[in-house]
């Protein structure tokens, strides 16, 4: 049996229109990436197969032609999700993917323009599925609150804007982080509680899997109000949280989608 139709509540989930998605992705170099990709669309026609729209895309579109390996996260309203394992297989200028993307009501209405493309991913593997309750996210986020209170004055990276700091500390958003795995492979997981824990550096309660100390992490947020930053920098695993000091902090949409801010 093909993998998606083993995991029933993973393709209803990827049917969603405006279910939270995340593509992670690498450089050649190894640097990870990890922005929303809410277009990520079940292919009726292929097993395995998704599809989604090159819609304001720049770093990731560059990564995949660098290197195919992917990770995926699918986060449902509720909090249900699945990691996956994924390879890109090709970009596609024309034909039927490329019109129900622009037809999509994502993109129907939208104030720019339709997709430059779509892209084909083969899904490899679900890697690992999760419950999370709103009793877990307050818990992990209060942790975080108060270890970031005492990492404050610690060692500091690029001071983040502001608007980034404060899209961070909220507690109901919708945060990720990705880091690249032994074999790889990109990976992409939930850790709602990341917070700031001063102008440099961001703190979270520690989940599992997590990032292995001193690696190249990306961390990213999308709101409920459709607001996204990403954050790149060092992760440092302590006992029970991980702490990223920040190197570079890019806008993840408009008027300066995928640019850098800071």
């Amino acid at each position: 049996m093909p993998i998606l139709e083993k995991n029933p509540g993973l393709l209803e989930a990827l049917r969603g229109a405006m279910t939270p998605k995340f593509a992670a992705t690498r450089s050649a170099e190894g640097t990870p990436n990890v922005v929303p990709l809410v277009s990520i669309t079940p292919a009726e026609d292929q097993p395995d197969t998704l599809y989604f729209g090159n819609f304001l895309l720049r770093k990731t579109v560059t990564n995949l032609d660098q290197d195919k390996r992917m990770g995926i996260l699918v986060i449902t309203p509720d909090l249900k999700g699945w990691i996956l394992k994924a390879d890109f297989v090709e970009w596609q200028a024309t034909g039927p993917y490329v019109d129900l993307q622009n037809s999509s009501a994502l993109l129907r209405y939208n104030a720019y323009t339709g997709i430059r493309n779509a892209g084909l991913i083969r899904v490899l593997s679900v890697e690992g599925s999760f419950t999370i309750s709103k009793l877990q996210v307050a818990r992990d986020y209060l942790l975080a609150r108060m270890a970031a209170l005492f990492a404050r004055g610690s060692a500091a990276g690029t001071a983040m804007p502001l608007a980034v700091r404060r899209e961070f500390a909220r507690m109901v958003a919708v945060k990720v982080l990705a880091w690249v795995g032994v074999d790889g492979y990109p990976a992409a997981v939930p850790a709602l509680s990341l917070q700031p824990a001063g102008p440099g550096t961001l703190v979270a309660w520690k989940g599992s899997p997590a990032p292995a100390d001193g690696a190249s992490v990306a961390g990213n947020i999308l709101t409920f109000a459709a607001v996204s930053y990403q954050i790149k920098g060092k992760w440092s695993a302590g006992k029970n949280t991980g702490t990223l000091t920040v190197q570079e902090v890019y806008a993840g949409g408009p008027p300066l989608p995928g640019g850098r801010v800071a």
